[in-house]
């Protein structure tokens, strides 16, 4: 009974500090349009945000951490699912984590360095191209391809193997583990985003499903713990 309490609260905490910190960065930062403007402009608006932005940079990239911990529980509250399915989907969930985490740690640690560099009086030309390098190359590979690509592709794939889960389990409707299966689906469309043909600018249609997937699947996973916070 207490993992079921611990995996419900997680169920709830995890969505909600989620997009907690995701509305701070979008007010604070203008985040994620802000990544479509030149670094320069970039750099210049994450030193205007200071510590405060930093540390919330650091909250967010916690969040994945949360995913991990919550997907090692979570094969302990879905009592009667099928226990192959339960350790599956407890690995992919805790790569998904460590995969989100790896795209979005950058931000409060290697960033503050670049944006300090880039506002340097004697930087060159030069100097500055360089920023311009490492912060787009970074922000391609952690960001793109690790984040937002293979960290959606797991999340996604988590998500559709804990909605079957639920699906045969005794504690929760069957119709919540077909939301999570939904959710889980277009997740993983969103990962492509970037991929193939779209590698350059994006997939416009990814683009614009990927906050509607998100708020679904922060919706599934609220109820999903609410719920179990009811089974006696």
């Amino acid at each position: 009974m207490t993992e079921i309490i611990t995996t419900a609260v997680l169920l709830i905490a995890l969505p909600l500090v989620f997009n907690a910190t995701f509305i701070g960065l979008a007010i604070t930062f203008d985040y994620p349009g802000i990544l479509r403007r030149p670094t320069t402009e970039v750099l210049e608006l994450f030193r205007r945000g200071g510590t405060r932005l930093v540390l919330l940079w650091w909250a967010f990239a916690l969040t994945a951490v949360l995913l991990a911990v919550l997907a090692g529980l979570l094969p302990f509250a879905l009592l009667g699912a099928e226990s192959t399915l339960l350790s599956v989907g407890s690995i992919v969930g805790v790569l998904a984590g460590v995969l989100q985490f790896l795209g979005l740690i950058r931000w409060p640690f290697l960033v503050p360095y670049l944006a300090r560099a880039d506002a340097e009086a004697d930087a060159t030309p030069a100097r500055r191209e360089a920023v311009d390098v490492v912060f787009q190359s970074f922000n391609r590979y952690l960001g793109v391809a690790v984040g937002e690509h293979l960290g959606l592709l797991f999340t996604g794939a988590w998500s559709i193997l804990v909605g079957v889960s639920i699906t045969q389990t005794y504690l929760l409707p069957e119709w919540l583990g077909v939301v999570g299966m939904v959710a889980g689906a277009v997740l993983v469309l969103c990962s492509l985003e970037f991929v193939g043909p779209f590698e350059r600018t994006g997939w416009a249609v990814a683009a614009r499903l990927t906050p509607v997937a998100y708020v679904l699947w922060s919706l599934w996973l609220v109820t999903t713990g609410l719920l179990l916070l009811t089974f006696d």
